[in-house]
Order: C-alpha cells, then structure tokens, then sequence
C-alpha cells in the first residue's frame, strides 16, 4: 500500500501512474474518505477529552443525576462516532488498497510485456551441427521427465523429475547456496558493480508452503483467480514462490537498524495455476502447477533499498555467468513490473530448443509498499520508527534453468554436458 500522503500531494499523478500500470483508481473517494476520517477523528478525541474531562472532575464524589445524564450522552456519542469512524477506515483502506505502487522515472511507460527493453545481450549463443532438440525430447528420452505418469497420479502440467536430473537440479542448489554464503563473493559483486552495500551474506531459509489470507493479502502478492490454490476448509493458500512467504516473515515487528540488511535465500516448492498459458508452454517442465525455486529477499532501510535492489540483479547476471548460459537484460515496461514493483528487471535465457529467449528470471523493487500493510518496521539508532523496505528476486527457478542447461549443453548422441561450475557437484562428472 502506498503512502496516503502522496495521493494528497499528487493526487493527478497518482491517478496518471496506476493508469500506466493498467489500473483505474478512485483518488476522490480516497481523498474524500481521508478528510471524512480527520474530521470524525477530530470528533473523536474532543469527546474523550470531554468523558476523561467529566470522570477527572468527578472523581471521589457521588455523581449527580446530571453528572451521570451528560456522561452517558458523552458515551453514546462516542460508541456512535467510533463506530463511524471504523466504517471511513475501513472504506479509505479498501480504495488504498487498490493504487499499485509507483513506478520509478526510468521504468519505460508501455501497454504490455512487448514494450520491455533489452537494455542488453549477454554470451553467445551455442552453434551446434545438428538441429537442437527442446528439453522435453532431450529429458524424456533419457528418462529423466515424465509427464504421462504424472498426469495419471495428479493432473496434467505435473512432472516425475528423476535420475539425474535430479542430482542436477540439487547441484544447482547447492552451487547457489555456497555462493550467496560466501563473502568473498559478495564483495566480490558488490566491488565489480560499484556498490557500496554491507557484505553481509544470504542465510538459507526454508519457507513455510502455505500461507494464511490476512498475510498474504498484505504482501499484495495474492493473486487467487490466475496463480493461487487453496486450501480447502482452510483459511491457507499454496505459496505461489519463496518470497511470498519470506517478505511476510516479519509482520508487525520492529527490527533494529544494526540488523539491517537482512538476506535471504529461500528454497522452496511452489504452486501455481498458471491460467492461460496454451501451446509449447505447457510441453515439458517449462510452465508446471508445481516447480521449485530459489529466491532472494532483502529487507533493508530505505536509503540502501534501491542499491539492493541493483545488487540483486548484479547477483543474477553473475549466477548465469558461472553456468556460462547466454541471457537478455530486461528493463520491464509499466505494463508488467506488477502490481506491488516499483521497478522490475527480468533476465531470460536463450532456449535453443525453442529459437528464442525466454523469463528465468526476475528482480522486484518494492520500496515500502508491502511493509505498510505488514507493519514491518526499523528503529533507528536515534529511536526513530519507520517502514522497512523490500527487495526479492530470482536466484534460480530450478525448472527452467535445468531447461537452460540442457538445451544449451546437449550432445548430438543425446548427452548433455555439465557446467563447469556444477562439476564438484555431480561427483565430478562431465556429462550426464
């Protein structure tokens, strides 16, 4: 949720940004709901100081039948204002709830996904003498994938992974793990970026996969018609990606500055409905109901939050550099960044078995937009108390970097080669 303050600075521009966006807001029933509230709440605290007035000067004496007349009067027309005063609050946090968060001044104005810009290409792209196969023929070939038993035991779009796929899909994390815990690492990144950022590493955190309503409507992350499942007779949904349930972690709590910034690198199986998709996106493991993923989440102060944010991506390019993959920087048009971004950046990897690039990637700027609703808040060294912010992004969803991986490493008798930096992982083993 966005700072009520800004609406009544830039009410035009408000209005103006989340059109950019693709939502129509209604910033006169917000600002006219906000004066509503201030004038009842004006009423509100004149009546208490009337009834603390009335109970202070009564105080060690019997009331009169007047005393008592006006104190009720007092009373009724307190419960009535409060009462009041829920309802106005209630209504302006309903309108809050529906202006997205504010794009930065460089995020490119587009009305969809085909505006993004490629603000640049990276590696080349593999040349082989035979025609590329996709992952789905190179996998279930080898017997690593298999979709038709798993449409048999749960529904279409799930896979059995098996084999060594498996031990790939672990190396990875493994890899991942052992680079973001390594601060040599990350000065290393933060120095070759020109970021001057705490080195302080990522911890390892396995999520909760289900999180309650309240929460995840805070997070502006719950997406129930296109992403979320369920949980019947639960007030409890399937986490959709790690950082769903990592941006949550501190809800109504206070973190002292001296612990900021706090990274993390959670692991998680996630579940989506992934309404909509048709076509090649549905062969394979490429766009599944359910993947795992590693993701990056920081919070931090607000001075720091977009140089993390900066950071991130700088770690993704350098993920995708170790395993020597070809990939696209994309500067996210207002369109896609999402509803609680101010900023989004994807990387998408060349596919060969497809001709063309596709997301395995992104990287969210959030400012303070989710910490408002969760109260998750810093205190100062001085004792000041305000809104941590947000950043998270992709440190690898697994599935489509195994796609990755095998398409740009696959053999002409069907093998598929190792990234060098996976080797130690994989008994140290070339090809699989």
């Amino acid at each position: 949720m966005i700072d009520i303050q800004l609406i009544r600075d830039n009410k035009e521009r408000v209005a103006l940004k989340a059109k950019e966006k693709g939502y129509e807001v209604d910033v006169e029933s917000i600002l006219r709901f906000d004066k509503e509230r201030k004038e009842i709440l004006a009423e509100v605290e004149e009546l208490r100081r009337q009834r603390n007035k009335l109970a202070s000067e009564s105080k060690g004496q019997k009331p009169t039948d007047e005393v008592l007349g006006r104190g009720k009067q007092i009373k009724d027309k307190l419960q009535e204002k409060e009462h009041k005063l829920t309802d106005t609050e209630l209504n302006l946090e309903k309108y809050l709830r529906q202006v997205p968060n504010m794009p930065t001044d460089d995020v490119p104005v587009g009305s969809s996904e085909a505006e993004n810009q490629v603000a640049k290409e990276v590696g080349q792209k593999p040349v082989f003498k035979f025609k590329p196969k996709n992952h789905a023929q190179i996998a279930e070939s080898r017997g690593w994938l298999d979709t038709a038993r798993a449409a048999k035991v749960a529904a279409s779009r799930f896979v059995y992974l098996k084999g060594d796929l498996v031990n790939l899909q672990f190396a990875i994390v493994l890899f991942v793990l052992d680079t973001l815990g390594d601060q040599e690492v990350i000065k290393k990144i933060l120095a070759d970026n020109n970021l001057d950022l705490n080195p302080k590493t990522f911890v390892p955190v396995i999520p909760p996969a289900l999180i309650n309503t309240d929460v995840y409507e805070a997070s502006a992350r719950l997406n129930a018609e296109e992403m979320t499942y369920k949980i019947e007779h639960d007030d409890l949904w399937l986490n959709a990606s790690a950082e769903h349930s990592l941006c949550t972690m501190y809800a109504n709590e206070i973190i002292p500055e001296s612990e900021l910034p706090i990274r993390y690198v959670g692991y998680s199986t996630s579940f989506r409905r992934e309404a909509g998709s048709y076509g090649k996106d549905m062969e394979g493991m490429f766009r599944t109901h359910q993947f795992d993923k590693l993701e990056m989440e920081v919070f931090s102060t607000p001075e720091t939050s977009f140089n993390e944010h900066l950071f991130l991506i700088a770690i993704e390019e350098y993920l995708m550099a170790q395993l020597e993959l070809p990939y696209q920087v994309l500067l996210k048009c207002t369109a896609d960044i999402g509803f609680p971004n101010a900023r989004g950046v994807d990387i998408n990897t060349w596919f060969p078995g497809q001709d063309k690039y596709r997301e395995t990637h992104s990287a969210d700027y959030i400012t303070d937009f989710q910490t408002r609703r969760l109260k998750t808040r810093l205190k100062r060294a001085d004792g000041g108390i305000e809104l941590v912010h947000t950043n998270d992004a992709t440190a690898f969803a697994l599935s489509r970097i195994l796609i990755a991986i095998l398409e740009n490493n696959q053999t002409e008798d069907g093998h598929v080669n190792i990234p060098k930096v996976l080797q130690k992982y994989m008994g140290n083993g070339t090809v699989i």
